[in-house]
């Protein structure tokens, strides 16, 4: 049984353990990509508030709402990235699978493989990658991470 000095102890030493490793995230600019409840979280972990406010006060616990986290800038910008990945991915496919239909003597493989089929379905997923709504589509997905574009 620990008497109530080591078991305060013990409270200071984690502490001080997640202080640093918080502030290991401001040394080294990752911060910067955290979602907004995290990088809260980690400024008060590091230096103890958030713009002033510490972890319970009601405006860094609304910050961990569905409803605040989708709204921000910050998953915006991941759905964005999303659809621009899809883009270019469904472009480099139609044009891959285009590429391949060209090819002399490959005739028989464009029909085994059903190529045509394959370049329909490409460039109607492009065309709905490059559709206004399709960011209202994937709203509630995680999204792209934007930092390895």
């Amino acid at each position: 049984v620990q008497d109530l000095g080591v078991y305060v102890d013990g409270i200071e030493n984690l502490v001080d353990a997640q202080r640093k490793s918080a502030l290991l995230y401001f040394e080294d600019g990752t911060i910067e990509d955290a979602c907004p409840p995290l990088k809260a979280v980690l400024h008060c972990m590091a230096y103890g508030h958030y713009n002033g406010k510490f972890i319970a006060d009601p405006e860094i616990r609304e910050m961990f709402t569905r409803e605040e986290l989708i709204s921000s800038d910050w998953y915006q910008k991941r759905l964005l990235t999303k659809q621009l990945r899809d883009i270019e991915h469904w472009e480099k496919s139609t044009k891959i699978l285009e590429d391949f239909v060209q090819k002399p003597g490959y005739s028989l493989e464009v029909n085994r493989l059903q190529i045509a089929e394959r370049i329909e379905t490409a460039r109607k997923q492009l065309e709905w990658a490059k559709n206004p709504k399709y960011l209202d589509a994937i709203n509630g997905t995680i999204g792209a991470d934007p930092i390895h574009s």
